[in-house]
C-alpha cells in the first residue's frame, strides 16, 4: 500500500489554513503573505508600506527566518507589533506556525498582517497560511528569468511587487522578458515597479493594498 506523505502533510495544513482564515475573518484582519527570494526587499517593503499607511490602518508582523531575530528588531525599533518564528531547516511557514503566533497580537479596528515569509520562491507557494493576499517581490538585481525558472510562486500571488528599480540602469535586466513571463502564466496579475531607496510607486501599490482592504471588509469607515 502507497501511502502519500506528501498529500497528508498538505492536506492537514490546508485545514489548519481554514481555521486561521476564520480568524482572521472575525477579527477583520486583511492577511498578506509575503513571498521573495532572499535580497529581494520583503524587510524593506513592509516598512516603506506601514509608513505609508499608518494613518489608515493598524500593522502586525510576523517574521519568518531560519534563524536570528534581525528583521523582527526592525520591526520593533519602528513601533511596529511583530511575533518571529524562527522554522530551524524549513524552509517555510506553515500554517500551524501561525496559528501558534495569533494569540501573541491584540486586534483592533483595521488591522493588516504582513507575514513576511522565509526567504525561497518554491516551498512557500506550496503552503496556505489562512491569507487573504499573496504577494511576491522580485528584485531588478535578481535578473528577470524568475517568473520562467519559479512558475509556482507566480501562479499564486495575488499581485507582484518589482523593487529596487532605482538599479534598472545599471544592471542588465530585460523588463519585457520579465513581464511576458508573469503575463504568460498570470494575464491580468497587478505588477507594481517600487524602489524601497527612492519611494518610487509606492504610491499605487499603498491605494491598491488599501482598496484590497475596503473589498474584504466594506464595512470599514476607511
Amino acid at each position: 500500500m502507497k501511502i502519500d506523505v506528501r498529500r497528508n502533510i498538505l492536506e492537514a495544513n490546508q485545514e489548519l489554513a481554514l481555521q486561521n482564515r476564520e480568524f482572521f475573518q472575525k477579527n477583520k484582519v486583511l492577511v498578506v503573505n509575503i513571498m521573495a527570494a532572499p535580497g529581494a526587499g520583503k524587510t524593506s517593503t513592509i516598512l516603506k508600506t506601514v509608513d505609508l499607511l499608518r494613518k489608515k490602518l493598524r500593522f502586525l508582523v510576523i517574521e519568518g527566518d531560519i534563524a536570528s531575530r534581525i528583521d523582527a528588531e526592525k520591526m520593533e525599533s519602528r513601533g511596529i507589533p511583530v511575533v518571529q518564528i524562527n522554522t530551524g531547516h524549513m524552509c517555510h511557514l506553515d500554517a500551524n506556525m501561525i496559528k501558534g503566533a495569533l494569540s501573541k497580537f491584540t486586534y483592533g479596528a483595521d488591522n493588516i498582517l504582513f507575514i513576511e515569509n522565509v526567504g525561497n520562491l518554491v516551498c512557500p507557494a506550496e503552503f496556505s497560511l489562512g491569507e487573504g493576499l499573496n504577494i511576491v517581490i522580485s528584485s531588478v538585481p535578481e535578473g528577470h528569468d524568475k517568473p520562467y525558472k519559479y512558475p509556482g510562486v507566480y501562479l499564486k500571488a495575488d499581485a507582484v511587487i518589482l523593487n529596487k528599480m532605482d538599479t534598472l540602469g545599471s544592471i542588465d535586466f530585460e523588463k519585457d522578458s520579465f513581464y511576458e513571463g508573469i503575463k504568460a502564466l498570470h494575464a491580468d496579475l497587478p505588477i507594481f515597479e517600487v524602489s524601497c531607496k527612492t519611494g518610487e510607486g509606492f504610491t499605487e501599490w499603498g491605494e491598491w493594498l488599501l482598496g484590497k482592504y475596503r473589498e474584504n471588509f466594506p464595512q470599514t469607515m476607511l
